[in-house]
C-alpha cells in the first residue's frame, strides 16, 4: 500500500481522474490490507474475493501480467468473507465522481 510505481509517477490521466479521492481510496486500501493480514492472504485475494461476492460481476478483469499473480488470484476463491468482513470493507466507500468528460 502506498507504493510508488513507474505508472503512479508517470500516468497523468490517472492522477487527474483520482486525485480527489486519494484519501478515501487510501482508507479502503488500509481496510483491505488489515483484513488480508488477519486472514493470512494477499490484498489481491481479498479484493477479488470481495468482487466475487457481487452478483452483477460475472467476469472480473484481473490484469495479471505474470504467472505468479494469476496463481495468487486463483486462491481468492478459497478466501471466505463473511457479512462483517464485507461491511468493514464497504463502510468507508464513497463513489467516485464522474470525471474526464470536460
Amino acid at each position: 500500500m502506498g507504493e510508488t510505481t513507474a505508472r503512479s509517477v508517470s500516468d497523468e490521466v490517472t492522477k487527474k481522474l483520482y486525485s480527489s479521492t486519494e484519501e478515501n481510496d487510501a482508507a479502503i486500501a488500509q481496510r483491505v490490507e488489515t483484513l488480508a493480514a488477519d486472514k493470512g492472504v494477499s490484498r489481491a485475494q481479498i479484493a477479488l474475493a470481495w468482487l466475487l461476492h457481487k452478483p452483477a460481476v460475472t467476469a472480473p478483469i484481473i490484469g495479471a501480467s505474470r504467472a505468479q499473480q494469476l496463481d495468487d488470484l486463483l486462491k481468492a476463491v478459497e478466501v471466505e468473507l463473511d457479512s462483517n468482513d464485507i461491511a468493514e470493507l464497504e463502510s468507508v466507500y464513497q463513489p467516485h465522481p464522474v470525471v474526464g468528460f470536460e
